[in-house]
């Protein structure tokens, strides 16, 4: 007699489960780092046009220009031709020098 039974690929339907929660468990714990590696990367780019911006507009200009960027102005000094900013976004920071000297 032959015994019929009904589970047949239900070891296939939850592998692929369990590969799914560990795929989305990796992704989640990925997002904060990712994300952190972006603000960075923004931070250093608004850095860089804040500072060139306040080369001939000063701080009101590089300050304006940060935050079309998305970042805050957190420091400027203008040092003879020489202008350092710090901008932040989000937790992290950017520093930029630009100068209008030859």
């Amino acid at each position: 007699m032959r015994v019929i039974t009904r589970d047949r690929g239900s070891a296939f339907v939850l592998t692929v489960l369990v590969g799914l929660a560990l795929t989305a468990a990796v992704m989640l714990a990925l997002v904060p780092a990712l994300q952190g590696l972006v603000d960075r990367q923004r931070a250093r780019s608004a850095a860089d046009a804040a500072a060139l911006a306040g080369v001939t507009g000063g701080r009101q200009a590089a300050a304006a220009i940060a935050g079309a960027n998305g970042a805050s102005l957190v420091e400027f000094s203008q040092v003879g031709h020489e202008v350092l900013v710090t901008v932040q976004v989000g937790d992290q920071r950017g520093d930029a020098r630009a100068t209008d000297a030859p």
